[in-house]
């Protein structure tokens, strides 16, 4: 590790092979804490490349635990975190709307590192059973309509980092990382991110293949469609700004969108909005979402059609009924 930090002192940058080399070496517990927390810090300092990006998410994909979803046509909710914004768990919702509406989900997600909750979190605390078997998983998806992907389940390059994470607290490049590793291999993929430059980066990785995506990001720094600002949209196509009028029918302001002091606080607020019991703000945020990840899936004539199903989902308990057999099935 010593030579790799001074090589990266010295403001040079890795090959998409030596990226990959390199976390290979990661998962296999070559380096200690203290080595692992610089490596990681230097990517705090500068920008990540994209050969370098590519190269740890090449590790991670070689790495990782299949998922055989037997030719489910699924899409992904999922976002970058380390915006530091403490919002409830939108994405997760928004899957469990999206599954209610009639589409097929595999969601990944991972534990909260500089959030209080993630989505792994509330999902443990909502009584749902973590798993990598491929026969489980698609009976999820077969009767609910949806399937949850803890990360360190599928990457055991992961747990290596997870506790440092944890202590840094902060946003390293593996919160990058994520959107990009599902091991479902999602055809379909709404994505939020924490900054334009990441939006940048995410858009000239996924036009060089057949992924259907969207890629969010409000401009004022969260992750996901706040409804608090303005957002920028991504796609196949080509990216427009659009406003919380345009895609929640009005601007909400970020108190409204608090996640809690707690992942019991976060799991309650959870519930809640499932049941149909969320504010107007809250639910207006979650239909967003879910509508443009809906969108993504290119079934619906226009974005107005994808918002409708989203509501329909939530308020007619389709969504809340797709969560309730998925718990189900946890025994």
């Amino acid at each position: 590790m010593k030579k790799i930090l001074n090589y990266l002192f010295e403001h040079k940058t890795f090959s998409r092979e030596a990226a990959k080399d390199i976390l290979i070496s990661i998962s296999k517990g070559m380096f200690n804490e203290s080595e692992l927390a610089a490596f990681m810090t230097v990517y705090l300092m500068r920008s990540i490349t994209i050969d370098e990006l590519l190269g740890f998410r090449d590790a991670l994909l070689e790495l990782c635990v299949p998922v055989n979803l037997n030719g489910y046509d699924v899409l992904d909710i999922v976002g970058t975190g380390g915006d530091a914004k403490n919002t409830f768990n939108i994405s997760t919702l928004s899957c469990f709307v999206v599954a209610g509406a009639g589409a097929k989900v595999a969601k990944h997600g991972n534990y909260g590192v500089s959030s209080v909750s993630g989505a792994s979190n509330v999902m443990e605390l909502v009584g749902y059973k973590f798993k990598n078997d491929d026969g489980k998983l698609r009976t999820e998806l077969e009767d609910s309509g949806i399937c949850f992907l803890h990360a360190p389940l599928f990457h055991p390059a992961l747990k290596h980092v997870a506790g440092i994470r944890r202590q840094l607290g902060i946003r390293t490049f593996f919160n990058m990382l994520g959107p990009l590793v599902n091991p479902a291999l999602a055809k379909h993929q709404l994505i939020g991110v924490y900054s334009l430059e990441m939006a940048r980066v995410y858009n000239y990785l996924f036009q060089q293949t057949d992924k259907q995506f969207v890629i969010v990001h409000s401009l004022d720094g969260y992750d996901e469609i706040s409804l608090t600002a303005d957002t920028k949209v991504i796609t196949n196509k080509g990216e427009q700004d659009w406003t919380p009028e345009q895609l929640g029918k009005r601007k909400v302001h970020q108190e409204d969108i608090y996640g809690g002091n707690s992942t019991e606080e976060a799991a309650k607020i959870f519930m809640k909005i499932l049941k149909g019991e969320g504010t107007w703000a809250q639910n207006s945020v979650v239909f967003a979402n879910a509508a443009m990840g809906l969108y993504s899936l290119g079934k619906y004539n226009s974005y107005e059609d994808c918002f409708a199903a989203a509501v329909e989902s939530l308020e007619s308990g389709s969504a809340h009924n797709a969560f309730k057999k998925l718990i189900a099935l946890q025994s």
